[in-house]
């Protein structure tokens, strides 16, 4: 456990964030895929991430992918075409409770052969390689995006490609689109209209270098920092305006809603307070197209006293815990009155505190990191904090770059 002594100081410093996630996971198996003809720079030095490449290096008929569901995602889909294997994958015992049926129930209808080795619909899974020649398939497209983006992934090399028809509302769309762009981007013709999604069987593509942007979703603390920390400015890379990551609407939503300004030059993001922002009430925002940073959205909120009612948020009962029982649980140690559903998050008003808060984070990463800017007004103390090596392995060290006191209790 670490205790974050209230900073309360002006912060000015600049620092740079690993690459996204999200992209590099894509791009770690599209290259395997093609047979490593990618140079992929900046790949995120996350825990998911070095997870996906040991897996995908990795020659035995066990693979573990302990907490990792992009990669339980990708590599279900991966090892499902992959004919000459016979793997079991597995992952921890969180991973064990969360849901990958509809992707199994898609990939089995396509010709694939998986089963489940322990309770159905959910892994480890014992998945036997096999050539798939069907070329089209329909799936619920109000569960997870991730299902998606494996089935995209893989079409590129499926004989016949392969036409993706979504039932339902479609939920985190801009995670579909990333995958589609970054299939573009190495040179493969996929498509992404109303609600079908056709990609080419691709024999080949040329070899290409491709930098991995820095990851959003991380980008989003020191948003929430700007926005705590008067007379402030920060100074992170490698950010780009025109980003594939959904999460860039961090750009608009913070400055419409916490009068934080976000300013680029050659792949610097600057963010900074406007002193003459005025603040609303209540912030009431449909995340329905960025789940990741509601954890942070909800804290700022709390940590500058407003009210807020988030909507869109049914992805985030199956993230690395029920994220909408955690941060009621969590946020209510700082006063604040929170009812929750199961797809919204309401701040009703404030309490006062007088205790120190000691924050779970639940084996959930953005638990840990969507706390650490309230250490701007607050001391905190954080239980499990190196859960933060899952997606920002240097976290902790950037925040005490940026002057925070952390110290081990």
């Amino acid at each position: 456990m670490i205790e974050i002594s209230a900073h309360q100081s002006p912060i000015n410093n600049q620092l740079a964030v690993t690459g996204s996630k999200s992209e590099s996971n894509r791009l770690l198996l599209l290259n395997q895929l093609f047979e490593n003809v990618l140079k992929l720079e900046n790949v995120s030095n996350s825990e998911d991430s070095q997870l996906m490449q040991k897996a995908l290096a990795n020659q035995s008929d066990l693979i573990d992918i302990h907490h990792a569901g992009t990669a339980m995602r990708f590599l279900t889909a991966y090892y499902s075409i992959q004919n000459d294997r016979n793997i079991t994958l597995t992952g921890s015992e969180r991973m064990k409770q969360r849901p990958i049926k509809v992707l199994v129930d898609a990939l089995n209808k396509l010709g694939a052969e998986i089963s489940y080795q322990e309770n159905e619909g959910f892994p480890p899974l014992q998945i036997k390689g096999k050539k798939i020649t069907q070329d089209s398939i329909t799936i619920p497209s109000n569960i997870s995006s991730q299902y998606i983006s494996a089935l995209c992934l893989i079409g590129t090399k499926l004989e016949n490609g392969l036409t993706i028809n979504l039932d339902g509302k479609i939920i985190s769309v801009p995670y579909i689109q990333m995958t589609i762009q970054l299939l573009n981007r190495a040179g493969i013709n996929a498509n992404f209209e109303g609600n079908t999604i056709s990609i080419p069987f691709t024999a080949s593509i040329q070899s290409q270098t491709i930098q991995v942007e820095s990851d959003w979703s991380s980008a989003s603390y020191y948003y929430s920092l700007i926005a705590l920390a008067k007379n402030s400015e920060i100074k992170i890379s490698t950010y780009f305006e025109d980003s594939l990551q959904g999460d860039s609407a961090l750009q608009t939503i913070y400055t419409d809603n916490f009068g934080v300004i976000s300013t680029f030059e050659n792949g610097i993001l600057t963010l900074k307070n406007n002193p003459e922002f005025q603040f609303k009430e209540s912030v009431e925002l449909n995340l329905i197209n960025t789940p990741d940073i509601a954890q942070t959205i909800a804290a700022t909120c709390v940590g500058l006293k407003l009210k807020c009612h988030l909507t869109g948020l049914e992805t985030l009962k199956i993230k690395e815990t029920d994220r909408l029982v955690a941060l009621k649980n969590e946020l209510e140690k700082f006063g604040a009155i929170i009812t929750i559903t199961d797809d919204s998050l309401t701040i009703e008003g404030y309490q006062d505190f007088t205790e120190t808060p000691t924050l779970e984070t639940y084996n959930d990463h953005r638990m840990a990191m969507c706390m650490a800017p309230l250490a701007q007004l607050f001391t905190i103390r954080i239980k499990d904090e190196m859960v933060v090596e899952k997606s920002y392995p240097t976290f902790w060290e950037d925040w005490k770059q940026l002057g925070f006191t952390i110290k081990s209790i």
